[in-house]
C-alpha cells in the first residue's frame, strides 16, 4: 500500500473477540442515518449501525462482513466497529442462515396471528439478520 495517509485501518470486534482487521482504501457501511463511505482523512465519525454488510476495499479486492448492529467510531484513519455480532463472508454457514430465516418467518406468522408485538419485533430483527447473512454469503 501507499503511505499511511492514504490507508484506513479497519477493525471489527464483537463480545466474542476480533472478527476482522485489515487496511483499506474505502469503508462502506450502513448507519442509522443511511449509507456512509469513508476514505482516508475523512472527518471523525461516531454512528450507530444498521443490520447490514460492511465492505472494505483494499488492493483491488473487497471484503464483505455481515454486521448485526453496533456502532462505528472513526478518527485519525482508524475505523473501529463494535458489533453485536459479525461474520466474515467466508465464515457464514448458509444452511444455518437459511434455517434461521425460516424459523424467523414462522415466528413472525405466529406472532401476527397472536397479536404479540414484542415477539413480532424480535422475529423481524432475527429475519433481517438471517437475510443479511445470506446476502453477504452469496455475493
Amino acid at each position: 500500500m501507499a503511505d499511511n495517509q492514504s490507508v484506513l485501518s479497519v477493525s471489527i470486534v464483537t463480545p466474542d473477540g476480533r472478527v476482522y482487521e485489515n487496511d483499506g482504501e474505502l469503508l462502506v457501511i450502513k448507519t442509522k442515518l443511511g449509507q456512509l463511505g469513508i476514505m482516508p482523512n475523512h472527518v471523525p465519525v461516531i454512528s450507530s449501525l444498521e443490520v447490514d454488510e460492511v465492505r472494505v476495499k483494499h488492493d483491488g479486492e473487497e471484503d464483505e462482513i455481515a454486521v448485526n448492529g453496533g456502532f462505528l467510531e472513526f478518527s485519525d484513519n482508524v475505523a473501529t466497529i463494535v458489533a453485536d455480532s459479525a461474520e466474515r463472508q467466508d465464515d457464514i454457514d448458509v444452511g444455518r442462515a437459511e434455517s434461521a430465516r425460516d424459523r424467523a418467518q414462522a415466528a413472525i406468522k405466529k406472532a401476527q396471528e397472536a397479536h404479540d408485538d414484542d415477539t413480532l419485533a424480535r422475529a423481524e430483527v432475527a429475519l433481517r439478520r438471517a437475510i443479511n447473512r445470506i446476502n453477504v454469503a452469496n455475493h
